[in-house]
């Protein structure tokens, strides 16, 4: 049987990182040539199938011709799409800064540069299943995938603060998965169905069955997102990983989980998304804006800073559960998928330019970064183009992201919603501008800082660099239209 086109592409974007980490694996080797390719053939395969959905709408390709029920199927909807060109991007730069940054020498350095590519094409493997799954049990398989090759990259430079980190960010992954588990087999047990669209069409929403299988799946995507209250794993994980591991930790493995939490609520549950649910939703999301921003204006060391933004920032993605109560839902969805896009290319952006810039000053402390000053400028560039996004500075991606919400909330007179956006950018600025005031009015603390490869700049400046143009595609009213949600 010949596939069609698309789905010869999610064919290829499910197996060749894949593949290509089993065979380095098998290897033992690390040749920069075939991981740098496979990086490129993967992110080449998610621009073609992005353009196909964007010119074709959702593509759906039942796996050995056998139709749900009885067999499964992948599902590429729009912000799918989104979601797989934002992780393809995230995957080529840490590919190309990972290349750069460990070092092929005997001894830990020279072990990381062995373990790391693989490691990194397993979870990239994860994520493209996640994004295109249409059935609990396989977006369980794909979570599994990507929590094992995450806990291993935070170990991946076996020091006792990353072991530690990776053992506690090891026993929350398990903890959610168990409970995500349990959800899938209440609902299993009450329908006999997995399937997303089956699940769509037949859940009844008054039955306790549903709600208890609701409560345990939100949990368990709760706890792999990170959201408040149940972050407690991520700023060790993200803080104390290698900055191209912190890149696809922040920026990508928690969105994922998020992007799970979206999908479930806009499509199989969404008879439960009651006033009491989203008024819940929200609260946790206002709490994540305060409790994450002060901590990170808090922060004196980069990286941990870097790493509580990551739980604030994700309490502006939870106020669209409450937005989406009182006005049409597309919108909100939409400004949800951009969100988690923005933050996909901002956040990896801020990680690996701090890399750069703890290389360049020996510290990762604040108070002792190099200034704007010879080849780590353009790592400065890079941080402050990655906060106009995470801030919001029109016309970035963020900007277009928030202004979808505002307009919402204020059409729909949700002021208490409004008020936490609006003090959550806030924070933002508040603790983004402390650190970029280092760039700019702090000297350099050596008149000649460490020259920086640019594998170590370029692709943090080019995801900032999307993370900002990106929001003049997306603020095409005609695009909008298209990020349908779907299952």
């Amino acid at each position: 049987m010949v596939l069609p086109p698309t789905a010869m592409l999610v064919v290829t974007l499910l197996t060749l990182p894949l593949a290509t980490a089993t065979l380095l694996f098998a290897s033992g080797r690390q040749p920069r040539t075939l991981t740098l390719a496979a990086a490129l053939l993967s992110t080449c395969a998610a621009l073609a199938l992005g353009l196909n959905v964007h010119l074709e709408g959702v593509s759906v390709h039942a796996i050995g011709g056998w139709e749900a029920p009885l067999g499964i199927h992948w599902q590429v909807t729009v912000p799918g799409a989104v979601m797989l060109l934002a992780t393809a991007m995230v995957g080529l730069a840490g590919a190309v800064y990972g290349a750069g940054y460990f070092v092929h020498r005997p001894g830990p350095e020279g072990r990381m540069a062995r373990v790391f590519m693989p490691l990194w094409l397993f979870a990239w493997g994860g994520l493209n299943a996640l994004f295109v799954a249409a059935d609990l049990f396989n977006l369980y398989v794909a979570l599994e995938v990507l929590t094992l090759a995450s806990v291993a990259l935070v170990a991946l430079s076996a020091r006792r603060t990353a072991l530690q980190a990776a053992m506690r960010y090891l026993l929350a992954a398990l903890f959610g998965s168990v409970i995500y588990l349990l959800g899938v087999a209440l609902l299993y047990g009450q329908y006999g169905i997995l399937d997303l669209d089956g699940l769509t069409s037949k859940l009844d929403p008054k039955h306790p069955g549903s709600r208890a299988g609701a409560v345990a799946l939100t949990i368990g995507l709760l706890t792999k997102a990170a959201i408040f209250p149940l972050h407690f794993w991520l700023p060790g994980a993200h803080g104390r990983a290698e900055p191209p591991v912190s890149a696809l930790l922040s920026g990508l493995v928690v969105a994922a989980a998020f992007y799970l939490l979206l999908r479930l609520w806009f499509g199989p549950l969404a008879g439960l998304l009651t006033f009491g649910v989203g008024t819940l939703f929200g609260a946790i999301g206002a709490g994540a804006l305060l409790w994450g921003g002060v901590l990170a204006l808090m922060q004196r060391r980069l990286k941990m800073m870097v790493a509580y933004s990551t739980v604030s920032q994700f309490g502006f993605a939870m106020l669209v559960f409450p937005l989406a109560l009182a006005a049409d839902r597309e919108p909100v969805v939409t400004g949800g998928t951009l969100l988690l896009a923005n933050h996909a290319l901002a956040k990896a952006a801020l990680f690996l330019a701090a890399g750069s810039l703890v290389r360049a000053s020996g510290s990762d402390r604040i108070d002792r970064l190099v200034g704007f000053t010879g080849s780590s400028r353009w790592a400065w560039i890079a941080v402050i183009l990655a906060a106009a996004a995470l801030i919001g500075v029109p016309p970035t991606l963020g900007f277009s992201a928030k202004w979808l919400l505002l307009q919402v909330a204020v059409a729909e007179g949700a002021w208490w919603w409004l008020g936490a956006m609006l003090g959550g950018t806030l924070l933002t600025f508040a603790y983004l501008g402390r650190l970029l005031e280092r760039a700019l009015l702090a000297p350099a603390p050596a008149p000649h800082p460490p020259k920086l490869k640019i594998a170590l700049l370029l692709p943090a400046l080019l995801l900032a660099l999307l993370a900002c143009v990106m929001g003049l595609w997306a603020f095409d009213v005609e695009t909008f239209a298209r990020l349908e949600p779907g299952p």
